[in-house]
């Protein structure tokens, strides 16, 4: 997500193109959610650091300064930045689980499954949220996942339910840890 996110920048009519987006902004958009998931761990006791989509706000936040807007955009540069991130995940999510069948998965919300996740939810919380729904093992399958990880089958979930909300799938609401998806 953090190479599309530089690749929207790049393409951006509203990024100042004669400034350009360096190699060095992916670095330390990479080097920004890595940290993010860093602390989560330190937080939770957790002995994995796996980055999750909701640590992409903190590289988001960062880039402002590494970024040269025009002239025209002046005020709206967070706004832009959190489209174009936005934009980014869900052409990741299109790209790698396009045409996957998330039946499953939306049913349960249907039935009113709520899930928290955020830059501060434990893996053991998301996970138990989630619980055995249909279609989980193959979405995890289908995005290279070993179930041997907790925290990176925390993170495929979140970014699945992150592309099925931006998608217009599944409704999200902020609470105090991060974000809450339901139906």
């Amino acid at each position: 997500m953090i190479a599309e996110f530089t690749h929207q920048l790049r393409r951006s009519p509203h990024i100042n193109q004669r400034s350009g987006v360096s190699v060095r902004f992916s670095i330390g958009g990479l080097e920004t959610v890595t940290a993010s998931a860093v602390r989560r761990a330190v937080r939770n006791s957790e002995t994995e650091a796996v980055p999750r989509v909701s640590d992409l706000p903190a590289a988001v936040r960062s880039s402002m300064g590494r970024v040269e807007f025009e002239s025209f955009e002046e005020g709206r540069e967070a706004e832009i930045l959190e489209q174009l991130a936005r934009k980014a995940i869900v052409d990741v999510f299109r790209r790698r689980l396009g045409g996957f069948d998330f039946s499953g998965l939306l049913t349960r919300f249907d039935e009113g499954l709520t899930v928290d996740a955020g830059d501060l939810v434990r893996t053991e919380d998301l996970l138990k949220e989630i619980g055995d729904v249909k279609g989980v093992p193959a979405l995890l399958k289908r995005l290279g996942v070993s179930q041997e990880s907790p925290a990176i089958a925390a993170s495929s979930l979140e970014f699945a339910l992150e592309g099925l909300h931006l998608s217009k799938r599944l409704n999200k609401s902020p609470t105090a840890t991060g974000s809450r998806y339901g139906g």
